[in-house]
Order: C-alpha cells, then structure tokens, then sequence
C-alpha cells in the first residue's frame, strides 16, 4: 500500500497514520482552512445556516475533501490510495451508523409502547425541578461508569431525562449539557470503555495507572461541573407544581402507564452490563417494545393506523405523532424513527471522506508534526498535545484519530522530556476524548445531537465537563500539580 518512497504508513490499533514527505505544513493547512472558512461563513453570514440546505454541513465537507485530494494529487498520492483511506473510514463507523438507525427505531417504539411517557411521568414526580440538573449529572455518570459507553447513555436515559427536564420546562440545551458532562465523565473513568483503554495503549502506560492518573485531573473537574449545575438550577425558572400536575394527568388519559414498561429498558441496561454486543441489546430493546406495546397501547396504535403492526413498523421507519391536549407534550411525544437520524448519518459519513483523505494524502501527520515541533518546554508539549487533539476532532472527524495519531506522534517527547507515559495517555483523554462531542461534524457530536434532539450549538455551553477538561489539564501543567516523572515509576 505504498506510492513510492515519499509515503509511508504505519498501524497503531487498526488506525493507519501516514506521511508524505512531498507535502508541507502549509498545503497541509488548505484543506483545513476552505473547511473552516466555509463553515464559519456559512454560520455567521447565511440565514437559516442552510447554504445548500437542509445538508449544507454534508456538502461543505466534501467540499473539503474535494480540495484535499486536488492537494494529494499534486503532492503524488493516487487516487486509488485515497479511496482506500475513506473505505477504511467507512467501514469504521459501520456499526455506529447501525446503531443510529436502532437508536430511531428505538425512540420510535419506546414512544408508541409507552416507554418514554412512563419515564416521563414517574420521573416529574421524583427528580425535583431544582436538583434536575445535578442529578442529571449523576445519573448519566453512574450508567457510563457501568457501561463504559456515553452512546448508550445517551440512548437510554439520556433520552429520558431530556423528556422529563423539557416536560417541567428546563431548557433542552442545559439538560443535554448535563447528560453529556456526566455520560463523558463515566465514559473516561470506566475500564470498560473503549477510549480509556485505547489511550494508555497509544502512550505506554497501563490501563489502571492510566484510570487512577486521570482522577487528579477529572475529579475536580467533575466537581466544577456539579457546582456549577447546582447554581443553574437553583436560578432558573420552571413550570412548577401546578403545571406538573396537568401534565401527568395527560400523560396518563393518553397513556396505560404502568411500572411494568420498565422491563424495556432495564433489559437493554442489563443485556449491555452482560458485554452483549450494542446491536444485539438495541434490537432486543426495539422487539421488546413493539410486544409491550401490542400489550399496553393497543388505543394507541389504533388511533395511529388501522394496522396495529403497521402502526409499530412505522414507528420504526419514519415520523410518529401522539397527540395530547397539551402542546409541550405533542413537541415531546413526536419521534422520526430510523428516518430522523438520515442527516446525522450523511454527516459522518461526509465527515469519514473528509477525514479519511486527509490522512491518505499525509496532511493529519504533517500538522501534528509541525506542532511538535514547537514544543520546546514541558507545558508547551502539553499545550501541543491539547491543540493537537482539538485540532484532529475538528479536522479528522473522529475521536480515535485523536487520540491515535498524537499519541504515536507525541510518546516519544515525552520520554525525552522524562515524563511518565501517563501523563500523555492523561492528557490524550481531557482534549481527545471528551472535546469530540463539542464539534458538530464530528462522528460524537453528530451522534449526541441526533440521539438527544439537541444541536451541538444549544448544548455547547452547558457541556461543561467537556469544554472544562482541556483547560484543567493545562492548569495542572503549568502549575506542575502531579506532574510525574519517568523516574518514580520505579518506586
């Protein structure tokens, strides 16, 4: 897989990281600048940010990929190798796609069963409208730390939660941010998850070294972010009481709520906790909840075509519309099914060919090597690295490549810096891992924004844990708090 001598190519956990010693820094940088700059005119100067329509972000993209393979062409890298890097990509976020398509199809039926309404109801009368937003936290802190997945958070209670919080009138973007502090917080504690152990791989360290190291810096964070959505609560408005108290009395003249709905979704959370694969526990979520719904909605399904089964195969495939006497339910109990999560596919997948030229023609490896190399001081490698793994969310699209590439880049710096291999693996996770949930075209923040119903630009903000994290890291950097040295891995 070699065009001539100037590339070469190197695997590090199934990622190939390749170098073309014909490109330089500076056409390196032109794809990433007609992406950026279109993105931002697109943002600030174009009503609607529909440029091209409702798929302007798709199509800016593969703008961006059209001008990186012009660059790689003129720099001798085939086309044959570009295509080869954007199927490597593809074939990547293969999974991810389908489980964006069970996660529709999930919303779908868990809606028309009376999943949803049933998580909405009972949690108006327990979680409090002022402690909404820490307990938010919490919970989907809990259910990543024992899923090792913020994507399953997301599609299961964190689905929920965004019901309960926008039935009692909190703003859809402040419970986004705090199920996506807490699910990313579990995501990067947890053993289980993928990232964490993929970090320490990349610098050297062990998988435990790695999870305690993180703690120094991800505790307080975490801490930050509670106080900080404690103070929220406590200085919003929401519906109150009396409003509360009509929106459970619809809710249950529509509905047959019963506890029992909750089987559904317990069996999913523990078919998840039992390592069975996320399709195979999203499926077995999606059946579950077209039987509970024969059984519990049979009005329902009725009133939304005169197939009861063709009522629930619709709800898989495309919009489903209850409607209630109240209007803030019918906005909640709405679902577009396997349909609805069309654009936030096209968009990974536009983000994979960008991304994936990139990389063929050498353009990711040459910018973090550019950056490296002005990294002359201990904080200066840090802050390297932070915007090195900004940098590859944004441009690359995916958090693996984040994580990846500056970790083989970087290790070696390290070492010759005499700093301990966690501090990289570290350092990897606060700006890798968590900040790829903040760039919309990014295969994680696509994918939060199309499960949660909320653009990455509502939640932005209120992601507190993830924008806080890289900030965290380089104070604890330039303060030289717990900064450890290759030496003390001997005592």
């Amino acid at each position: 897989m070699q065009d001539g001598d100037n590339i070469s190519e190197f695997k590090a956990d199934k990622q190939n990281i390749i170098e073309n010693k014909e490109l330089n820094f500076k056409e390196a940088l032109i794809p990433v600048i007609v992406l950026m700059g279109m993105l931002a005119y697109n943002i600030f100067f174009v009503e609607d940010q529909e440029w091209f329509g409702a798929y302007t972000n798709q199509i800016i993209l593969l703008i961006g990929g059209f001008v990186s393979a012009i660059v790689g062409a003129f720099n001798k890298v085939s086309f044959s190798r570009m295509q080869i890097e954007i199927w490597e990509n593809l074939k990547s976020v293969f999974v991810p796609i389908m489980i964006l398509f069970l996660v529709g199809a999930l919303a779908g039926t868990w809606l028309v069963s009376g999943v949803i309404p049933a998580m909405v109801y009972y949690g108006l009368q327990v979680l409090s409208p002022d402690i909404f937003l820490p307990a938010s936290v919490i919970i989907a802190a809990i259910i990543s730390i024992a899923t090792g997945s913020s994507w399953t958070t997301s599609a299961t209670v964190g689905i929920a939660l965004v019901g309960i919080g926008t039935a009692l009138g909190i703003n859809p973007g402040m419970i986004a941010g705090a199920v996506i502090s807490g699910a990313y917080f579990g995501d990067k504690m947890s053993p289980l998850s993928d990232t964490t152990n993929l970090a320490p791989a990349m610098a050297g360290t062990d998988l435990f070294t790695h999870i305690k190291y993180m703690t120094i810096t991800t505790v307080p964070t975490i801490i930050i972010t509670l106080v900080a959505f404690s103070i929220i609560s406590m200085n919003i408005e929401t519906s109150g009481s009396a409003d509360i108290s009509n929106l459970l009395d619809t809710i249950d003249t529509t509905f047959n709520i019963s506890p029992w709905l909750f089987l559904v979704p317990a069996a999913v959370i523990v078919l998840i906790l039992l390592k069975t694969k996320p399709l195979i526990a999203l499926t077995t979520g999606v059946i579950l909840a077209g039987i509970f719904a024969f059984i519990f909605q049979s009005e329902i399904l009725s009133s939304l075509n005169d197939s009861k089964l063709n009522a629930i195969i619709i709800s898989i495939l495309t919009d489903t519309q209850i409607t209630t006497e109240n209007e803030k339910l019918n906005e909640l109990f709405s679902s577009g099914g396997m349909n609805g999560m069309l654009w936030t596919i096209f968009l990974i997948a536009c983000a994979m060919v960008f991304g994936g030229i990139m990389d063929a023609i050498g353009a990711l490896a040459r910018i973090t090597k550019a950056l490296l190399s002005v990294a002359n001081t201990v904080f200066g490698l840090f802050a390297t690295t932070v915007i090195s793994c900004l940098g590859l969310n944004a441009i690359a699209s995916d958090q693996y490549l984040a994580i990846v590439i500056p970790g083989k880049m970087f290790k070696k710096a390290y070492e010759d810096k005499g700093l301990a291999p966690e501090n990289l693996s570290r350092t990897l996770e606060d700006s890798g891992t968590v900040t790829s949930v903040l760039i919309p075209w990014n295969t994680c923040g696509a994918y939060q924004s199309g499960v949660l119903g909320v653009g990455v630009a509502e939640y932005f903000v209120y992601a507190i844990f993830n924008w806080l994290s890289p900030f965290t890291t380089l104070l604890f950097a330039a303060l030289n708090i717990k900064i450890r040295q290759l030496y003390l891995n001997s005592k």
